[in-house]
């Protein structure tokens, strides 16, 4: 049995598991894996994925980081959104009220986003959260605008007919349907890339069909008219870009205009043969950068932390 279908069968236990409770008292379902005082590394999953997503990355993260994951309102175990809906104002408040809620005052942590998770942290670039405790961030298969315009799944010439019916297809209301050979094929064909590995096709089908129905329709509205580039201009944390070279969903197009208008960008990662599910697609590229990211603006910085304190206290 492979990794990944191993990882399909048995997900990492957590350490702690919790309910957030966001700002319009949508609920939100959050993991915590790893041991106490490790470094920190907080992940959003994307559009139609859940805490699932991530399972490559968990397993090996927190065996020395302390790694949290949570459901992006109306996935997983996070139930329909509050008052507040489905926007992209929900997903910075969301993420806002996981990091109060996992992190200590002041903790430093990477944070890390796939599609609609990289999406959160551009949402939430200038919340008061993420400047408190973002160290880094790693943004990986995501876009900040012109998603139906730029999109390659439709196999049409680029323009308003294709911009249209893209959009449509975002928010679609059919459902799904089981996961079979049929559908796995069109998920591949939709989301992954040539070089994806037929058990990591089948547990990314597996995690989408899983996504209700609802949430799915209503986040894919939102992406179908987002427009983050003013928001991607306030996200001044070192910032590392992956892409994979045969995204359809959000094509290397995106990645590189992200890449050239960040503030403090530390260059962009394109994956050969891989498509939009990069940490499933690629988990050792995606975990490798994860790690960098702590080791260069986590770890070094807690160091000097505590030295200038030994410092102080000398000094008094």
């Amino acid at each position: 049995m492979s990794r990944l279908t191993h990882l399909a069968v048995t997900p990492p236990v957590p350490a702690q598991e919790l309910t957030v409770v966001s700002v319009d008292g949508s609920r939100v379902h959050v993991e915590v894996h790893g041991p106490e005082g490790a470094p920190a590394v907080v992940l959003a999953h994307g559009w139609t994925c859940n805490t699932r997503f991530w399972d490559a990355q968990v397993r090996d993260l927190s065996v020395d980081h302390r790694v949290v994951v949570y459901d992006q309102r109306g996935h997983g175990r996070s139930p329909e959104a509050g008052p507040g809906g489905y926007s992209t104002r929900a997903l910075a408040d969301d993420l806002e009220a996981v990091l109060r809620a996992t992190l200590a005052p002041g903790e430093k942590a990477v944070l890390g986003g796939h599609s609609m998770g990289g999406m959160t942290l551009m949402a939430a670039a200038g919340r008061d959260a993420v400047r408190e405790h973002g160290a880094a961030v790693l943004l990986c298969s995501t876009g900040s605008s012109r998603l139906t315009a730029e999109s390659l799944v439709l196999p049409m010439r680029a323009g308003a007919l294709r911009t249209r019916m893209t959009a449509a297809v975002l928010g679609a209301s059919a459902p799904l349907g089981p996961v079979n050979g049929v559908s796995k094929r069109i998920l591949r064909y939709a989301t992954m890339g040539r070089g994806s590995a037929p058990d990591r096709v089948d547990a990314c089908a597996r995690i989408v069909h899983a996504c209700p129905r609802r949430a799915r329709v209503a986040w894919g509205l939102v992406l179908a008219e987002l427009d983050l580039e003013a928001r991607l201009r306030e996200l001044r944390l070192p910032t590392a870009v992956i892409a994979g070279a045969e995204d359809r969903l959000t094509p290397p197009v995106h990645a590189r205009a992200i890449e050239a208008a960040l503030p403090n960008s530390l260059g962009l990662t394109e994956l050969a043969g891989m498509g939009h599910m990069t940490p499933i697609e690629a988990p050792e590229a995606v975990t490798a950068k994860l790690r960098e990211l702590v080791a260069a603006y986590v770890t070094v910085e807690a160091a000097g932390s505590t030295a200038a304190a030994v410092s102080e206290e000398e000094v008094a």
